[in-house]
């Protein structure tokens, strides 16, 4: 019997070992669509293979409710989140929260690929990997190109009531960047007066991107908030170039993703050695195929749709990510009041 129990505790612990027992586990909180149609299940075979490590991509959502999700548990004692991943507008108070590590070239040698115009960013612990604009599409066959609206203040033209959908910036970071382009547009003395002439001209408010594109496609309205590489992204994955990006009177507001060790984490060095990956040319080259964003990487080759149709716009707007964290929960409240009747 001793002996028996003795063969089959060695046969368990074999087993836990060839299943990985004993390897370093790091934990990435990211957003849905970064494991759904991203890049994660190809990272994750490349760094499992060069660092004989577990990496587990955890998404439950938007990156305000991964974040709610990791300030919770870390109030509650402790998170299993190593890394963390989001769009920096939908988390501009991200500094107050101390979540991060600092990040520095010693740790993390490929922040040297990025751009000055983004180095700044690193200041707050995030380090960003790619990066986008909001823009409008529209569908060519519903609406010429001829009768497209030239900027943003003719949108409130009366010829276009009806014809606009747009998502919700309380709970679509798509949306927030259009109403953060709005502000930087309109200032906060103008862009609620924006938004009550605007009202006409918009079909519906809805809750992501995803519905809002699924209504243009279905021809409920030919103008959706979207982004410049919606063109791109058809001439690589469908058969016809339909829904178009535009950026109007030459505008678009930035949008920029990052990535941040989480304080506490038991694998540092492991975090920084994810972070070198993520910025390499070879992972960077695939953010436009999947991700159909600009890489931060400029040594990364982009496809040749993006090369032929991504629209880089003329005037890329943006806000400082304080002046976001400081005011963002009342310009969210007050958009609320004046578009409560949706």
């Amino acid at each position: 019997m001793k002996l028996g129990s003795f063969v089959l505790l060695l046969l368990g612990i074999l087993a836990l070992v060839a299943t990985g027992w004993g390897k370093e586990t790091l934990v990435v909180y990211t957003y849905d669509s970064f494991v759904s149609w991203g890049p994660a299940a190809q990272i994750e075979k490349e760094f499992e293979a060069k660092y004989d490590c577990d990496l587990q991509f955890v998404a439950g959502g938007g990156a305000k409710a991964m974040l709610s999700r990791l300030l919770s548990e870390r109030e509650d004692g402790g998170t299993p989140a190593d890394l963390f991943m989001g769009e920096l507008n939908d988390v501009p108070r991200i500094v107050d929260y101390n979540l991060f590590l600092p990040v520095s070239q010693r740790g993390i040698p490929n922040l040297a690929v990025i751009p000055a115009e983004f180095s700044s960013i690193t200041s707050t612990g995030l380090v960003p990997y790619e990066y986008g604009y909001i823009t409008l599409t529209y569908d060519a066959k519903a609406l010429p190109q001829a009768d497209l609206p030239r900027d943003l203040p003719s949108l409130i033209d009366p010829k276009y009531k009806g014809k606009l959908i747009c998502e919700d910036p309380r709970t679509s970071s798509t949306g927030f960047s259009f109403l953060l382009w709005t502000i930087a547009k309109f200032g906060e003395d103008g862009y609620l007066e924006f938004w009550r002439k605007l009202d006409p001209t918009i079909l519906t408010v809805t809750s992501g991107w995803s519905e809002a594109w699924t209504l243009l496609t279905h021809g409920e309205a030919p103008l959706m908030v979207s982004y410049s590489t919606d063109t791109a992204y058809a001439a690589m994955y469908e058969d016809e170039i339909r829904y178009i990006a535009y950026a109007p009177g030459g505008e678009g507001f930035r949008t920029v993703y990052g990535i941040g060790i989480v304080k506490g984490t038991k694998h540092p060095a492991l975090a920084r050695e994810f972070i070198d990956l993520l910025l390499s040319k070879g992972i960077q080259e695939l953010l436009p195929k999947t991700e159909i964003m600009f890489p931060i990487n400029p040594d990364a080759p982009l496809p040749d749709a993006f090369k032929e149709h991504a629209i880089v716009p003329e005037k890329a707007m943006s806000l400082p990510l304080s002046l976001v964290g400081e005011k963002a929960e009342g310009w969210l409240s007050d958009w609320a009041r004046v578009m409560t009747k949706r």
